[in-house]
Formats: structure tokens, sequence, C-alpha cells
């Protein structure tokens, strides 16, 4: 969907929408830094197979998802990031990696974290690079009509559990260190 269809959608829609040009964003961060917002106000959209159905995830860009979480909330055996080759042509007209959060326009299910649906405001690619859109987050979720879903992602940076933690800082230790360590009669 080029950046005019998509500001004829907003229109007909009637909400309220800033559009910016803006360098070249690869990224959602990259966009968070070009137009200098939060990143947690910065849609990140990813598209999945689940199942062996494409869907569409948006997360707040300073996220990433958590695969194991996300299999358990969507109650699926099989989540997969899809292949750009594999959905590109879902998306006509669109850069790659630059598609709009409005997977009900492609026929897509979207699913939203949570975080990013308690944001005032939003922004993402709206098809390319180089171009955004800025709208209320109400207008967003009443327009797509994601399924908010409050796990499956994580904030880089949150502590990780006490278990991971000793676990990845633990060096590994050869049998002669576990012996002495143990006690052990080396058996």
């Amino acid at each position: 969907m080029p950046v005019q269809q998509l500001k004829e959608y907003l229109d007909q829609a009637g909400v309220d929408y800033m559009c910016l040009s803006h360098p070249p964003a690869f990224t959602a961060q990259e966009l968070a830094h070009h137009v200098r917002i939060a990143g947690d106000r910065v849609v990140k959209t990813v598209i999945v197979e689940l199942d062996g159905k494409m869907a569409m995830l948006v997360m707040p860009a300073t996220w990433r998802v958590r695969w194991d979480r996300l299999s358990r909330v969507l109650e699926t055996d099989f989540v997969d990031l899809a292949d750009e080759q594999a959905f590109q042509d879902r998306f006509p007209d669109c850069e790659v990696g630059a598609m709009p959060p409005f997977g009900n326009l492609f026929g897509m299910t979207v699913y939203c974290s949570e975080a990013l649906s308690e944001q005032p405001e939003l922004a993402f690619a709206a098809g390319s690079h180089t171009e955004s859109i800025h709208m209320k987050t109400a207008d967003f979720l009443n327009l797509v009509k994601p399924m908010v879903i409050n796990a499956g992602f994580t904030r880089p940076g949150n502590q990780k559990p006490a278990w991971l933690a000793r676990n990845r800082n633990r060096k590994p230790a050869t049998l002669a260190t576990d012996r002495q360590a143990t006690g052990a009669a080396g058996y």
C-alpha cells in the first residue's frame, strides 16, 4: 500500500494523522531517531508464520519477540519469522521492511503488544523507508482492531530471571574443579 493509499484510507476513516518525510530508516529504532520520538511510540512490524498462516506482530521499536512466550500465548505449536520473499507480494508497492502495521488491509491477523497499545500516539513506516505516519493510538486500535496480547514480547535490558543469570554467568568447569568444589570422590 503506497503512502497515498494509506493516507486516503485514514482520510476516509476521518482520523487525524501527520505524514513526515525523513532520511531513510531501515529499522523502527532508526525511524524513532530520525523523527525524534521515543522508541516506545514507534511501531515495529514483524511478519510471522503461525501454524503455516501469515500474521503481523506490532510492538514498540524498543521491544523484541520472545518466541517461546508468544507460542504459549497464541496457543500454537509453530511460530516462526516469515521469509521476506514469502510475504513481499502481500504488500504491493511497499518497500520490504516498511510495511505499515495495518495487517487488516492485507488480509492478516494483527497481534499487538499491550505495551504499544498504552502509548498515547504512534509513528510507523508508511510503506517506504523515507515516510512515516504519526497518529493517535486509539485511532490505530479502532481501525486495525488487533488482538492485544500481554505476553510474547520483552524489553531489552529487563532483568533476566535469576536462574538464567546464574547459568549464563557460570564459567564452564572441568571435572577436576567440580570435584574440588563439591568434595566428590570422582565417581
